[in-house]
């Protein structure tokens, strides 16, 4: 884990929360929740997704990915997985937790 892989998942988990805003406009928590609820939902996410898959998505040889600076494609595109749908996870959860305080 390094603080590129980080900054994708905290950039597309970002987009990830608006994303899922904008496909459901009844959960909707208005573009600064959904950034928020995805920043956070994407960094969980994605430290989640790389626990599970230990690392790299893609098993890559050690030199092509020592020579790219540590991160190889299947990193990369595990980051964004992992922070788009935390992202998006996260929102939806806050939006009915909230929907869920204000009907009582």
């Amino acid at each position: 884990m390094d603080i590129t892989s980080l900054i994708i998942q905290l950039i597309v988990g970002a987009i990830g929360g608006n994303a899922a805003g904008k496909a459901m406009p009844d959960k909707s928590l208005g573009t600064l929740g959904n950034t928020i609820a995805g920043v956070i939902g994407g960094g969980i996410g994605g430290q989640i997704l790389d626990k599970v898959l230990g690392g790299g998505a893609i098993a890559t040889d050690a030199a092509a990915g020592a020579a790219a600076g540590g991160m190889d494609i299947g990193a990369i595109i595990q980051d964004i997985a992992g922070g788009g749908i935390g992202g998006a996870v996260l929102m939806v959860v806050v939006a009915i937790i909230k929907g869920a305080m204000n009907k009582t």
